[in-house]
């Protein structure tokens, strides 16, 4: 089929890749230009550089505007392929190649629909994420699905770890989803949309550490927010530090949420919880931070002693 692909960092990268390198042949490549914005510095391998590689045909655009509609209606793809593509598409874009506009996103919908699934997803203590191949309609993420592929979240796996598992992920299911297609059938899973759950995207304030969540909803924020992402943080005595790696603690501790505690192992105990004052919550003991000048500490040796709170 002839295929031109909507997409933008390293998924969108990604999914050209796998596209280049099947039987299929790529018509076009529509990508956003470069931005500043954090979540989208990293994983930034450039879609317009391997397009360019390969003789492919590339518009850079914010959004469907008259010059993008005239590149995609040049190219006369069978269909289009998207992933990572970050803005509003109308009907007339894609649902005019004779196949319509194919999605990969990068959680098992209906859940996760919009930005930063994984991140998501591993806050809130899913057992699996994963990759979901979808026809695009008018609704954000909500078309019909051709194929899912999944992987379990282990008990230490941070964001990093899934984000290299789904994104390899990407050129299989592509190909594989493309395959289905051309070979006629239309049997595809209607997503139940009462299950739907859609997600904004981040930004600096959503890794700041609230101390009245559970400690364990705050141990898999931090591993939710590994290096490269933005690390979860927060405040003592005016100096922001960011969390690195942490545990929930062995004991149940009462008090103040953000409370400094008490030592176990290398770790800090801060007090944690919504009913704190209980003493029925488990700590979340604080094992690596890093301060703002890249200087790296064990919480023991950040906090040699219990005393004061976190903010």
């Amino acid at each position: 089929m002839r295929v031109a692909t909507l997409g933008y960092q390293t998924w969108g990268h990604r999914t050209l890749q796998a596209l280049l390198d099947s039987k299929h042949e790529v018509v076009l490549a529509i990508t956003h230009p470069k931005s500043d914005h954090a979540y989208e510095r990293m994983w930034a391998d450039s879609v317009a550089d391997l397009a360019a590689e390969h003789g492919v045909p590339v518009h850079i655009a914010n959004k469907p505007d008259e010059d993008f509609k005239a590149a995609l209606k040049q190219a006369d793809p069978d269909i289009i392929v998207a992933n990572n593509w970050r803005t509003w598409l109308p009907r007339d874009v894609f649902d005019a190649p004779r196949y319509g506009t194919l999605n990969i996103h990068d959680s098992l919908l209906p859940k996760y629909t919009g930005f930063s699934p994984l991140i998501w997803a591993l806050i809130n203590g899913e057992p699996e994420v994963g990759l979901t191949a979808h026809l695009m309609d008018e609704e954000l993420d909500a078309g019909d699905i051709i194929l899912q592929r999944s992987t379990p979240v282990g008990p230490k796996d941070t964001v990093t770890d899934l984000f290299h598992r789904t994104v390899d992920m990407i050129g299989p299911i592509t190909v594989d989803a493309l395959d289905l297609i051309e070979s006629g059938r239309t049997d595809w899973t209607p997503q139940d949309r009462s299950q739907a759950t859609f997600f904004h995207k981040r930004a600096a304030e959503d890794s700041r550490i609230d101390w009245t969540w559970p400690a364990e909803a705050i141990e898999r924020l931090v591993r939710a927010q590994s290096d490269p992402y933005p690390n979860a943080f927060t405040h003592f005595k005016g100096q922001r530090i960011r969390v690195l790696e942490s545990s929930v603690s062995k004991g149940c501790y009462g008090g103040t949420p953000g409370r400094v505690f008490i030592h176990e192992g290398d770790g800090m105990v801060i007090v944690a919880g919504p009913d704190a004052w209980s003493g029925r919550n488990r700590g979340l003991s604080i094992e690596r931070v890093r301060l703002d000048d890249g200087t790296e500490m064990t919480g023991k040796e950040f906090f040699p002693h219990g005393g004061g709170y976190l903010s």
